[in-house]
């Protein structure tokens, strides 16, 4: 039988709760605020809320300026097809990682060992590029060689772990700070990673990633995969394994066990992962504002238009940024409840 919370202590969890909540509301209340002003009045301070007139002149002009719907629609296109392509790699893989897991590496080598050889690998291709110039413009085959010889040792690497140094590893890459990669990355959107240019039968020269969705969808999905394995796989895990073994014995088949069996029991964690990528590829704008411009650019771009040399336009940015909130605010206040129970899942035996 559970005990009786005393009503104080009850009482100040409540109250410390409000207090908390209203904390991280204040800043939506204030963009909501501004939003709603003149560019005079939004630059008053203290700001005269209720003295001041309210307007909603400033939604038209985000919406003339900036082509509210052309945002959106990207924004909408770049999460939602990244979290389904990051469904379709996260889910073998998490069922891989627990219902199938590596207990011990299968190469037994020392992480300085794999070190020295990956560092050795690529200082050894290295100074071999360095020996032809580095030219690579005219030899394609040449630089995908190089690639490859360099990424072997660390592909090794990553498939011989177990799957705890995996789950780790993968996890890890999203410590990284993002500026970190932009370089390489910016690269391979703007010249197809300097090795993929005219093969001969194909011509590629003219063709980039840069401010595509051919670009965007798979990068957000890249972003993410690594948390969608990590929370899935943690959901896959509370599902007993004798209920996959009886389908077996059945006589289902891989693809019937994965989603006859497993997908339809672990709908909460999935939704919940969906919720939860969705929101990060929907906020996403380091990676947006760097590669992208016009026809693929997220709403996170179109608030970006508001910050000028000349100055920050406070009413206007509010707007637009209200305008590329609200509707992942709207999404989330009426799935919390699923996302909630998705969060949880498991977490009580």
């Amino acid at each position: 039988m559970a005990r009786k919370q005393p009503v104080v202590r009850t009482l100040f969890v409540t109250v410390l709760a409000w207090i908390v909540g209203l904390i991280m509301f204040f800043p939506i209340f204030w963009t909501a605020v501004a939003a709603l002003k003149t560019e005079s009045d939004a630059y008053t301070l203290p700001l005269n809320w209720l003295s001041t007139p309210w307007t909603l002149e400033n939604f038209g002009i985000v919406q003339d300026r900036s082509n509210y719907a052309l945002y959106i629609r990207n924004t909408v296109v770049i999460a939602f097809l990244s979290t389904i392509l990051g469904l379709c790699f996260a889910v073998p893989a998490a069922w891989s990682m627990a219902f199938a897991p590596v207990k011990e590496p299968s190469i037994s080598w020392s992480g300085k060992r794999w070190l020295a050889t990956i560092f050795l690998t690529a200082f050894v291709v290295g100074l071999g590029l360095y020996a032809l110039n580095w030219d690579l413009t005219n030899r394609a085959a040449l630089g995908l060689g190089a690639l490859i010889i360099t990424t072997v040792p660390l592909t090794l690497w990553v498939f011989s772990r177990n799957t705890t140094d995996a789950l780790l590893w993968m996890l890890s890459t999203k410590m990284m700070p993002p500026a970190g990669a932009l370089i390489p990355i910016y690269l391979i959107f703007t010249r197809n990673g300097l090795v993929f240019k005219d093969w001969g039968w194909i011509d590629l020269t003219e063709w980039n990633l840069m401010d595509s969705f051919w670009g965007m969808v798979p990068l957000m999905m890249l972003l993410n995969l690594p948390i969608i394995i990590w929370m899935l796989f943690t959901y896959f895990k509370e599902i007993p394994d004798e209920i996959l073994e009886a389908s077996r014995m059945d006589g289902a088949s891989l693809w019937n066990e994965i989603t006859k069996i497993l997908l339809p029991m672990a709908v909460p964690g999935i939704v919940s992962t969906c919720l939860l990528n969705l929101i990060l590829a929907w906020n996403e704008a380091f990676w947006s504002l760097n590669l992208t411009n016009r026809y693929a650019a997220p709403l996170s771009f179109m608030i970006s238009e508001y910050s000028s040399p000349e100055g920050q336009f406070w009413a206007k940015l509010s707007a637009a940024s209200l305008m590329a909130i609200v509707p992942i605010l709207i999404i989330g206040w009426f799935s919390q409840r699923q996302l909630v129970r998705g969060l949880t899942f498991g977490a009580v035996k």
